[in-house]
């Protein structure tokens, strides 16, 4: 650690590189064993959810591991089952489903935003238990993040999306209104978690204002609770290639090579 607190770059990018090849190993088992791993990310809007969702998905094999981003209902989707939309992103088997906000929108944006009722809201929180339940005891892991982060560091990072053209699409109206409710959101924050955090599947809290650190320590977490092994692969012995004098390449200078700028 350097004099003002921060984690070194180096020693940042170490563990960072450290803890990628573990994830690396874990979904190897997860293929290999056909387990099946739900990873849910949700919290303040700017606290490092997905920064860490990236760091986390990097390394790994996109055809066993996929994130989940949903947009706005659809009409038609907002006269379904709430869970219909998401079950369809549930994981088979060998699978890990990262959500990038999940059905938790309606404990949080939904209800202090006004975009469902209080029937809605309290059948949801009454649901969510034991639609989770359900899907433990079909044997998917679930493992739920909530990512905070203080008001004053949640400013900053506004304001730095809002000055920076790579960022400025983070920054949304629901982004404007949900800062100026900041109270509102702890409370629906804390009455989410008294409801919904069971021993099938626990809420986890993420402590955001140092991104370094609640990148490597919610991937160090998530390793620690999934009961992976090392997966051993059967030794293999490359045949030679063997050139084949039938076959003529086309002159390259008749291929489309793209521009060599670099």
């Amino acid at each position: 650690m350097s004099s003002n607190g921060k984690l070194k770059l180096s020693t940042y990018e170490q563990e960072l590189e450290r803890l990628q090849l573990e994830l690396v190993r874990m979904l190897e088992w997860v293929r290999h064993r056909g387990h099946r791993l739900i990873v849910i990310f949700e919290g303040r809007d700017a606290a490092g959810k997905g920064s860490t969702i990236s760091r986390l998905t990097d390394p790994l094999n996109p055809r066993a591991c996929r994130v989940v981003a949903l947009p706005k209902p659809t009409e038609r989707e907002q006269t379904q089952w709430y869970f219909q939309r998401y079950v369809a992103h549930l994981p088979s088997a060998g699978e890990m489903v990262v959500f990038d906000r999940s059905w938790y929108n309606r404990a949080g944006v939904e209800r202090v935003l006004g975009y469902c009722t209080d029937a809605e809201y309290w059948d949801f929180m009454r649901s969510v238990p034991e639609f989770e339940r359900m899907l433990v005891r079909s044997g998917i892991q679930i493992v739920k993040y909530w990512f905070s982060v203080s008001n004053e560091v949640q400013t900053k990072r506004f304001k730095d999306r809002l000055t920076d053209p790579a960022k400025r699409w983070k920054f949304s109206e629901v982004d404007e209104r949900a800062h100026a409710r900041w109270n509102d959101f702890s409370r629906a924050k804390d009455i989410m978690i008294e409801h919904t955090s069971i021993p099938e599947a626990m809420w986890w809290e993420v402590d955001g204002d140092d991104k370094q650190r609640a990148r490597l320590n919610t991937i160090s977490h998530l390793l620690s609770l999934v009961p992976y092994e090392p997966v051993h692969y059967p030794d293999v012995k490359l045949s030679p290639s063997t050139p084949d004098p039938g076959y003529e390449r086309p002159p390259i200078n008749q291929l489309n090579w793209i521009p060599q700028i670099y």
